[in-house]
């Protein structure tokens, strides 16, 4: 640990601790004694797999569940904003893009002005009124009142909501765009904490790389939930790890993370070898002092033993288990016929909706055999409907699409169908095959379902769950070309690297539509980027994003220089005004000085009469109309300014 480190970890102060906090479920621990605190400036990232209780640890901060012991301290008025999964757990106005808190305190605030208004500002009812309002009004501007629209409309642009309208009915936004305005919402409140449950979900790469950027930069601290390792190689300087009802942090991003892991599991794998080795010699040397009759020293053997085979098991215990990860490999193994047999060849392709505007158009491209290609581009840009097309599920297009007849196909998509919802994991594999009960069970236990796991009924699935069992009932096709719409969506971060490291060395053809950069950075043999209304190969992703970056930067270079060009004219046509026309303006603007500088004088005057005559018995509307005059003489001063310039 670096010395910066340490001071940095001295000085920031408190915000939040989570104290000891244990709760379980159907009898199983899903939090044990679980500790850790959130302090300034903390970039925390929570992290582990599907179902170990992280979203159950984030509604205990919450304060929507209970735990059955321990408790959440919040220090001082440390302010935690919330983003959930869930929209019902969101402070979702539905009318405005103003916060229901929010819209409550200014309705507060200017309630209590017009009080204030109405009230002798000596009677004792006006201190108690003023102190209340002095309160409200630090309270609105420390939510960010005042300039909540500027930045409500800087972050709704970063999040592709550029478009929405200040009287939009947000109840008719879909499920993704809702979240977006959750999440709009609480970066502008800007809160100590900002507590994220899975905010890259509904986000494409430019607003999840802004995203990233303004959480990077964010004042206060910042508790995420996420499967994202790019985004959380982005913005972590701490990871958390929930595993079997514990916690273990660590320093640094994701790939930090993954390296210390790796040492402490070799370093812990290491210790608990020797411990094994230990234990079995002094059951040795226990077993000869029974031979010998040497009871004495068999028992003191036997508390050592005892105690050894204690320390063991709290050494393997550190080393955690992962039930739901998944372990597979896929198939097929072997394949017949040349590596560059062109499998699909597109030419020339175009396709737009009814009377909608193009979505794409002019798109080429060949799959060979064994190759792994990725679709990429932002939300609406028509990767998935490319991907349909290729699959023969849809038409109305202008080009060519050519497959090869001999070629296997299978898909997945980012919601999975199931012709019988009724059957169990293990009746929906075993239709699907001619596997054995005991096969069709180990084949399931590599998807993460065991044990009793393997009777539950389709319709209760979780999304991740439905997303293995499908993947799982695929992969047994053995298709020669892999369809795949967003694979990864529903899984945690370790049965996502199971996935990866099986698609990486699957010797079958793969046309994978994704959003996770870690997924695409390791998979991926070329990438169809999407951009400018077309599509274009490119050998890696990072290529494809800097492709867009200087089609951007080209595009605000032309901008700017469109905008010169309009400068330019526009000078040009007032340098041509006529010598008379420039006199009258100029004799106005005098004129209109001097009438100003006579206003302001008399204005200034008044001003200072009524101040003099102020007292004990000035009317209210005395202030009132001493308040307007200062606020017209305010417009006459910058009026003033603005001729004199």
């Amino acid at each position: 640990m670096s010395f910066k480190y340490k001071c940095d970890t001295i000085l920031s102060m408190p915000l939040l601790t989570i104290d000891n906090v244990s709760i379980d479920f159907h009898g199983r621990d899903l939090l044990d004694k679980v500790s850790f605190r959130i302090n300034e400036g903390d970039k925390i990232a929570f992290i582990g797999n599907n179902g170990a209780g992280k979203s159950t640890l984030f509604r205990i901060i919450r304060g929507t569940l209970t735990p059955k012991e321990g408790k959440i301290i919040r220090h001082g008025n440390t302010i935690v904003g919330f983003l959930s999964q869930n929209m019902e757990e969101q402070d979702f106005n539905g009318k405005t893009l103003k916060p229901v808190r929010l819209s409550e305190k200014e309705q507060e605030k200017t309630a209590l002005e017009m009080e204030l208004s109405t009230v002798n500002p000596e009677s004792p009812e006006y201190k108690v009124k003023s102190d209340e309002y002095s309160k409200v009004l630090a309270e609105f501007e420390a939510m960010g009142g005042y300039d909540f629209d500027f930045r409500m409309k800087d972050a709704l642009a970063g999040l592709d909501l550029a478009d929405l309208s200040e009287d939009r009915d947000l109840t008719t936004l879909s499920g993704g765009e809702k979240m977006r305005v959750c999440l709009a919402q609480l970066i502008v409140a800007r809160p100590d904490i900002l507590m994220l449950d899975e905010p890259t979900n509904h986000l494409d790469i430019e607003a999840v790389e802004w995203l990233e950027n303004f959480l990077a930069s964010y004042g206060g601290a910042v508790f995420v939930i996420s499967h994202d390792r790019h985004f959380i190689d982005k913005i972590a300087n701490r990871v958390i790890e929930l595993n079997d009802g514990s916690v273990k942090e660590y320093k640094g991003n994701y790939s930090d993370y993954k390296y210390q892991k790796a040492e402490f599991i070799k370093s812990q794998e290491a210790t608990v070898k020797n411990l094994e080795a230990e234990l079995e010699h002094q059951l040795d040397v226990k077993q000869t002092m029974l031979s010998h009759r040497n009871i004495s020293g068999y028992h003191q053997r036997e508390k050592m033993v005892n105690k050894l085979q204690d320390i063991l098991e709290a050494e393997k215990k550190k080393l955690g288990n992962d039930p739901m990860k998944m372990s597979f490999t896929l198939v097929p193994e072997d394949r017949t016929g040349a590596e560059d047999k062109i499998l699909i060849q597109v030419k020339d392709v175009s396709k737009k909706f009814d009377d909608d505007p193009m979505l794409f158009e002019h798109i080429s491209f060949e799959l060979k055999a064994n190759q792994k290609l990725f679709l990429c581009g932002p939300n609406g840009c028509g990767k998935s409907t490319l991907l349909t097309m290729l699959l023969g599920r849809q038409g109305g297009f202008d080009g060519t699409v050519f497959v090869s007849s001999g070629a296997s196909s299978g898909f997945m998509g980012q919601f999975v169908p199931f012709e019988n919802e009724e059957l169990t994991c293990l009746e929906e594999l075993l239709g699907r095959t001619d596997m054995s009960e005991t096969q069709a069970r180990n084949m399931l236990a590599r998807f993460g379902f065991r044990e009793l796991d393997v009777f539950k009924k389709i319709c209760v699935l979780s999304g991740g769950e439905r997303s293995r069992l499908y993947l799982c009932c695929l992969l047994q096709e053995k298709p020669d070309i892999l369809f795949l719409d967003e694979p990864t969506n529903h899984l945690d971060i370790e049965s996502r690297e199971v996935l990866e490291d099986a698609l990486r060395d699957y010797n079958g053809a793969i046309i994978c539509v994704s959003h996770d950069r870690f997924f695409i950075d390791k998979c991926a043999d070329s990438i169809l980027g999407f951009a400018g209304g077309t599509a274009k190969l490119y050998d890696k992703y990072k290529y494809y994003r800097q492709s867009l970056k200087n089609s951007n930067d080209e595009s605000v270079k032309n901008k700017k220089a469109e905008e010169d060009k309009t400068s330019r004219v526009t000078e040009a046509k007032v340098t041509s005004m006529n010598r008379a026309q420039e006199r009258k303006a100029e004799a106005k603007r005098k004129e209109r000085l001097r009438a100003i500088e006579k206003e302001i004088a008399e204005l200034e005057q008044l001003q200072a009469d009524m101040e003099a005559s102020f007292g004990a018995d000035t009317k209210p509307e005395e202030y009132e109309r001493f308040a307007e005059n200062a606020k017209h003489l305010e417009e006459l001063y910058d009026e003033y300014m603005s001729l004199e310039d």
